[in-house]
């Protein structure tokens, strides 16, 4: 599909805002966000620290979409996901009627995921609109410098993997920690990126914003993983 809008898959978390701004610089006409806000636990989706999203949107200057993932009774992954992804698609369907032109495609930043990429996939293929995936299997080391040449202020804020301990929750994701990562790659396994669950971030600026997210936070470790809780965040 040619005609029509593009939105955007968009958690806040490095891997949406990427593909995000890949996607405007690719001349796609992105003037959406979506953020899906899960209930508990995702096979799908960013989880950690979504509703600054909003904030985010704001700093971009691009209205946003917020969808409620809602509670989802599967007994397995696979039908977990497939639940998780019906309220996106429904919001996806009105977005079509709601949009001058229709909705075109929607990007997402799926680097590795099978399980993510498929089922958006699959949801674009009934919906009749393309998806832009512009991370999808590009080496996890060359999107991670493409990031820090780029200026993303990025905060780590959950950890669960072997080597990252509590000191790594609210730490920047620079070029030393980025370095340190990619060591751990090699003692422990950790995709340096967080592919794999390892790790969750938030971008509180970049050159696609024109003030960044200013945050106030705890931790909170049980020994072995842990997670950041905003306590307030407001734009510089």
């Amino acid at each position: 599909m040619e005609d029509g809008q593009w939105v955007s898959l968009f958690s806040g978390g490095k891997d949406s805002v990427a593909a995000f701004v890949m996607a405007r610089e690719a001349g796609l006409a992105v003037d959406r966000l979506v953020t899906v806000h899960p209930e508990g636990d995702s096979y799908l989706y960013h989880v950690p620290a979504t509703r600054l999203a909003e904030l985010a949107a704001t700093s971009i200057g691009t209205e946003l979409t917020a969808v409620s993932g809602g509670p989802s009774s599967g007994h397995d992954s696979s039908e977990r996901g497939d639940e998780e992804l019906e309220p996106l698609e429904e919001a996806l369907k009105a977005l079509d009627t709601e949009l001058a032109g229709g909705l075109a495609g929607v990007t997402v930043g799926a680097i590795e995921s099978e399980f993510q990429a498929t089922r958006i996939e699959a949801m674009c293929r009934r919906l009749g609109i393309d998806m832009y995936a512009p991370l999808w299997q590009r080496d996890p080391v060359e999107l991670g410098e493409w990031l820090l040449d780029r200026g993303f202020e990025i905060r780590i804020v959950a950890v669960a993997a072997a080597g990252l301990g509590e000191t790594w929750l609210g730490r920047p994701l620079d070029r030393e920690a980025f370095s340190e990562l990619q060591a751990l790659n090699e003692q422990y396994g950790v995709h340096v990126l967080g592919e794999g669950g390892e790790f969750e971030t938030l971008v509180t600026d970049g050159p696609h914003m024109d003030r960044p997210i200013e945050i106030e936070y705890t931790t909170h470790w049980d020994g072995t993983r842990g997670h950041v809780e905003i306590e307030s965040a407001r734009l510089g």
